[in-house]
């Protein structure tokens, strides 16, 4: 997205939460999350860690799409929109259309070999060239159709998919599917066509998004916003994601991106508008927070970035370290264009080297995609704790399936899982980094357990 949207820091903070063992979860999440709905009563005993008791780590792939490169297109469109703004009087014309299959596929296996996860979007009807479920003008149906099967079997594993609205660029009249003849950044998705939309309206137009990626083959648990999109109508915005996400991909636990903070505001996400926690039928919708500026190759393509801002070459400062050390999720930002660098790769050379410094400094980073890291603080915010004889209850309504927690133990402990009426046995591990979901580690008096959540009420038994 361009410039001026993600960089304004648009919305509220997603600060985290330091709860004191007797105040009300309720009231403390009602203060930093005002959009937060209904939350359950967590028994101060017992804490909810990080999965596995790692720092979770994803990277966010932003203007991506098959084929196109969307600097390409969507600058003259922006230009069009902004004639004054000369950061949009860039020579679009020398910049290659494509961003080939090929580089998707060395960018995608070398993240795989190391088990990098993320976010990749595919704008649906990129800078109105084309429809990625019908056919891109200037590429044949082979090329486009081999172009989904590689997102699909390489990227999807360990990538979300999620639309950045339909276009990117020129708002859509989705009764049409073509964009409105009128001009200007009114028109525009990145800017102010959503102030004052409600949410049947805007979910109206996240789902027209959805519908082209869905008859592409390519499923979703959440949207990304262009650049400004619904920056005044965030409420509208949250809800229109919950709704549009469940009609059309049954999704259980919807997420968005829109927000990334570089300064010092917490980026834990914000787990919103839960309700129905105790039916069959629970609803909620997680704001996954960026906590990097794309300093990699910018949106465009033409902004060179260098490591040292995520993590300098001592490996002791950086925006990375900065996050990994508060013990949150870790969630760098890039754009698509600017990883590729149009052709010299300059981003992707970036990339290489933060991942490399990170992984020399720390050893207990996961990896983790944007819709398990909704998954997880949904279970963490939206679980019911309470404490019984011989150890905790739970009543949840999400499954789980790396639910960390820690709680005191005043000796050795054994520790075990009761579903249903089933005792499954934990087993213990020798240090923490070993842990994993059926096991748990103990040191000193605190012990720290993995396992997998299950939906409804389930009992963690200490003896």
């Amino acid at each position: 997205m361009p410039p001026l949207t993600r960089r304004s820091f648009l919305g509220t903070s997603a600060a985290g939460l330091v709860l004191a063992r007797h105040a009300s979860v309720a009231d403390v999440i009602a203060v930093e999350n005002p959009n937060a709905g209904d939350r359950p009563v967590q028994d101060g005993g017992l804490s909810i860690v990080n999965p596995r008791a790692r720092v979770p780590v994803s990277f966010i792939i932003d203007d991506s799409t098959c084929l196109v490169n969307l600097a390409h297109y969507a600058m003259p469109q922006f230009a069009d929109a902004w004639p004054n703004r000369q950061d949009y009087q860039k020579p679009w014309w020398t910049w290659p259309r494509e961003i080939p299959d090929s580089f998707v596929r060395k960018f995608g296996e070398w993240c795989a070999e190391r088990n990098i996860k993320g976010k990749y979007s595919i704008v649906p009807q990129p800078a109105c060239v084309g429809w990625v479920d019908r056919e891109l003008p200037g590429w044949s149906s082979r090329q486009l159709n081999d172009s989904v099967k590689l997102v699909q079997e390489l990227m999807m594993p360990n990538w979300d998919i999620h639309p950045e609205m339909a276009t990117h660029t020129r708002v859509i009249d989705t009764k049409t599917g073509r964009p409105y003849a009128n001009k200007g950044p009114q028109w525009m998705e990145n800017w102010q066509w959503t102030d004052g939309k409600s949410v049947d309206q805007l979910a109206d137009y996240l789902s027209y998004s959805l519908r082209i990626l869905k008859e592409a083959g390519l499923p979703c648990e959440g949207i990304t916003t262009p650049g400004g999109f619904a920056g005044k109508v965030v409420p509208e915005l949250a809800k229109a994601t919950m709704q549009s996400v469940t009609d059309v991909f049954n999704a259980k636990i919807p997420h968005y991106f829109k927000f990334l903070y570089t300064d010092d505001r917490s980026v834990v996400p914000q787990v919103q508008f839960a309700s129905g926690l105790n039916t069959a039928d629970p609803r909620c919708v997680v704001s996954v927070v960026g906590c990097t500026g794309d300093w990699f190759g910018g949106w465009d393509g033409t902004e060179p970035g260098h490591p040292d801002q995520f993590i300098s070459e001592d490996l002791n400062h950086g925006r990375m370290v900065d996050v990994i050390e508060r013990q949150e999720p870790a969630v760098m930002v890039c754009h698509w264009p600017g990883i590729y660098y149009n052709g010299q790769e300059h981003g992707f050379n970036v990339f290489k080297s933060v991942v490399d410094r990170l992984h020399r400094k720390y050893d207990h980073l996961y990896w983790m995609k944007l819709s398990e890291i909704a998954r997880y603080w949904a279970a963490k915010e939206l679980t019911t704790v309470k404490k019984v004889v011989g150890g905790f209850e739970f009543s949840a309504p999400y499954e789980c399936p790396e639910f960390t927690v820690r709680m005191e133990s005043p000796g050795q402990s054994r520790v075990a899982c009761l579903v249903n009426g089933e005792r499954s046995k934990l087993q213990p591990v020798s240090r923490l980094l070993n842990l994993m979901p059926g096991t748990y580690f103990q040191q000193a008096q605190q012990v720290t357990a993995c396992f997998a959540l299950q939906k409804g009420t389930s009992v963690l038994e200490l003896s």
